[in-house]
């Protein structure tokens, strides 16, 4: 699956246009903690995370994130998106939470 047919299937709010929505996600990772991204999140995956700071950028960077998915509705400025863009990150956002948004991405994973 995309993450391109994620976001429409599951209608998530795309803030990065259509920065690697042809990418294929291979799974899913949720945490808030930095090192344990770094240390834990596969190659291809999308991270779903209520940080929403310019270091979420470079663990994507590092880790080859296809995108981050930030829950509940937080607010994400301006200047992360605008670099996310630059980086080419897909930065999606989601009124649900953490808990609901790895279900829905985990079923859809695993019928595809």
């Amino acid at each position: 699956m995309t993450l391109g047919q994620l976001a429409h299937a599951l209608n998530f709010e795309i803030l990065t246009g259509d920065i690697n929505l042809e990418k294929v996600i291979k799974t899913g990772y949720v945490s808030d903690l930095l090192s344990d991204v770094i240390a834990n999140a596969e190659e291809d995956s999308v991270w779903i995370t209520v940080q929403r700071h310019i270091n979420i950028l470079g663990v994507a960077k590092l880790k080859d994130i296809v995108g981050i998915i930030i829950p509940r509705s937080l607010h994400i400025e301006n200047e992360i998106i605008e670099k996310a863009i630059n980086e080419r990150i897909a930065i999606l956002k989601d009124r649900r939470s953490s808990f609901e948004i790895a279900g829905l991405v985990y079923n859809l994973l695993k019928r595809d």
